[in-house]
């Protein structure tokens, strides 16, 4: 099927992409409600695969959603035969990291065989495009810095070797089978719409932006800092911090790069400069107004002093140009989310 139209007029050649009809795997979710609404703001037409475990039907009201689950391949079949899509973006999956170093089994079914299954719908029903929601975890301890995608690969947990395996069977079925695939590294993903009408409502709390801004609400007594004795300027970790929405609009550019190349290809997104966990502790009371308790913890193993991005290869390839670049932005919008949502969708 054509997607695009390319336009010659004065020796310029414009590329002009056409909608394509594409199906959301857990679109629900955090990453995946925001990003929905901006392919559909591109002209797309979407169907959101999701079973809810994570996701929020209140966060997507205005979308079709099919509820089913990877695991069951029935429903795929059923969802891949009502609907010809053009491609897929693949949001579904865990992604508490530390949780995958106990329930490995998890993780390698979720982020990895499901995964298996949905790419098997793909072939049969001639689906052969996909964006796929990767990590900065596949890096593990960096050997440098800023991070780089050619960067050797030493996940340091089992959900970070789930995302690579999951692209090292991209490629595989890219030259097998000729399935196109863009890998989006993400690192730190933080922020909220600034309409406020969605935001972070993890069932599993351990976001560090997201529990404190709950500790302001009150809900929680305090929040704790793992480490202050890091060789970093303030004592404490250092980390790359991407608003929500620039995330969302990189998909928009990948599912753009990805019908007009045709090519596979992965990119970090990140905002290249790392905030320390004491700086955002204190723009969060800042922002708020509230003093909240902070307990000081030991470090944990394997926790690096810091870790940036470059996202150079997806602002050069991509045109990809991060909308909230500073760190008091990305606070603002979360907090305009938490406050006009205290308990998240539920309530």
């Amino acid at each position: 099927m054509q997607h695009a139209k390319i336009f010659s007029v004065l020796r310029f050649t414009f590329y002009v992409p056409r909608p394509m009809k594409l199906l959301v795997t857990g679109g629900a979710g955090y990453i995946g409600s925001h990003t929905v609404r901006k392919l559909k703001a591109a002209g797309h037409e979407l169907v959101i695969f999701d079973n809810l475990s994570s996701g929020h039907q209140d966060a997507i009201q205005t979308f079709e959603l099919f509820v089913g689950d990877l695991v069951n391949k029935q429903d795929l079949e059923k969802v891949f035969s009502q609907h010809a899509f053009d491609g897929v973006v693949h949001f579904a999956g865990s992604i508490e990291a530390g949780e995958s170093m106990t329930d490995p089994k998890r993780f390698f079914n979720n982020n990895f065989v499901c995964g298996l299954n949905l790419l098997e719908a793909m072939l049969t029903h001639d689906v052969k495009k996909i964006i796929f929601s990767s990590s900065a975890a596949v890096y593990g301890e960096p050997t440098k810095m800023p991070i780089e995608e050619t960067a050797p690969k030493n996940p340091t947990n089992v959900y970070g070797l789930t995302k690579l395996m999951f692209e090292q069977v991209l490629d595989a079925y890219d030259y097998a089978y000729g399935l196109k695939s863009v890998a989006l590294r993400y690192f730190n993903a933080v922020g909220a719409d600034p309409s406020g009408e969605i935001g972070a409502d993890h069932k599993n709390k351990t976001h560090l932006l997201t529990l404190m801004l709950l500790t302001a609400l009150g809900q929680h007594d305090s929040i704790k800092i793992f480490g202050t004795d890091f060789p970093t300027p303030d004592g404490t970790g250092i980390r790359d911090y991407v608003h929500v929405n620039d995330l969302a609009d990189a998909h928009v550019l990948a599912l753009d790069y990805l019908t007009k190349n045709n090519n596979s290809n992965k990119f970090n997104l990140g905002n290249e400069k790392g905030t320390s966990v004491r700086q955002v502790i204190d723009l969060a009371k800042e922002i708020t107004g509230v003093d909240f308790k902070v307990i000081e913890e030991p470090r944990r193993d394997g926790d690096p002093a810091e870790l940036f991005a470059s996202s150079q290869k997806a602002k050069t390839i991509l045109g990809w140009q991060p909308q909230f670049p500073e760190m008091r932005q990305i606070v603002e919008t979360a907090w305009n989310w938490h406050q006009k949502h205290p308990h998240g969708f539920e309530k």
